[in-house]
């Protein structure tokens, strides 16, 4: 169930309209639930909204719980950090990222952080540009929720996700996508980067329905590693 709550705020003459949206993560399990709530900015184009692929991919890492505790993780594109704030509540350690000139995003990620009292590090990362802290992530596994949204930005977000994979052996890229740009071009640009998909799922297959009903379009779900030089 997903609720939601209004606010108005006038900044420079303009009216912003926010929200706050709830989302709950449970199961018939002994693991006791929980929810995540996001600041929403309803006017914006992406970035500070909480997209399909999103309540997928948090899906997925809820369920994924086994995995997530203890391990380290990196969201590429976090915009509202949903996977990434899920697999903080599940114990991991975990650093948000997203393009370092949207800097709205950035902030808004550190009051959701602070909103639901988690403590994650938050980095502005474009993909394809080798700054400094890039150097120093070494994540055991990869999130990226509606990051194949533009093709022109498929090799640098491969160039970065190939980079965080060499740096860290054994580690996992897990991503969830609307099938827009077909099949075809990912894994033509996962072949050149020396990539291969692990796992293709339906993202509706493992979706409750009640979460299900709320969404539309052909998302998917993929893990993603590198091809080790054994079966290259």
């Amino acid at each position: 169930m997903e609720e939601k709550d209004w606010d108005d705020e006038e900044c420079d003459d303009t009216l912003t309209m926010t929200t706050v949206s709830r989302h709950c993560f449970s199961d018939d399990s002994e693991t006791p639930g929980f929810s995540i709530s996001i600041i929403e900015n309803m006017k914006e184009d992406y970035g500070l909204f909480v997209w399909p692929c999103s309540v997928v991919l948090a899906e997925y890492v809820w369920q994924q719980k086994h995995r997530f505790s203890g391990a380290t993780v990196v969201e590429l594109g976090a915009g509202t950090s949903l996977p990434g704030l899920v697999a903080a509540k599940l114990g991991a350690r975990v650093t948000l990222t997203d393009n370092s000139t949207r800097l709205e995003v950035l902030d808004n990620m550190r009051r959701v952080c602070d909103l639901n009292k988690l403590e994650c590090n938050v980095l502005g990362l474009t993909w394809g540009v080798w700054d400094s802290p890039l150097f120093n992530l070494q994540p055991t596994l990869i999130l990226g929720a509606d990051v194949l949204y533009d093709s022109n930005a498929f090799d640098d977000l491969f160039a970065t996700v190939t980079f965080l994979l060499q740096n860290s052996p054994g580690s996992i890229f897990i991503t969830s996508y609307h099938n827009r740009s077909g099949h075809h071009l990912i894994e033509f640009l996962m072949g050149k980067w020396g990539l291969k998909c692990l796992k293709l799922l339906d993202g509706f297959s493992f979706l409750p329905s009640d979460k299900a009903s709320l969404l539309s379009g052909n998302i998917q779900l993929a893990e993603v590693a590198l091809i080790s030089k054994d079966n290259a």
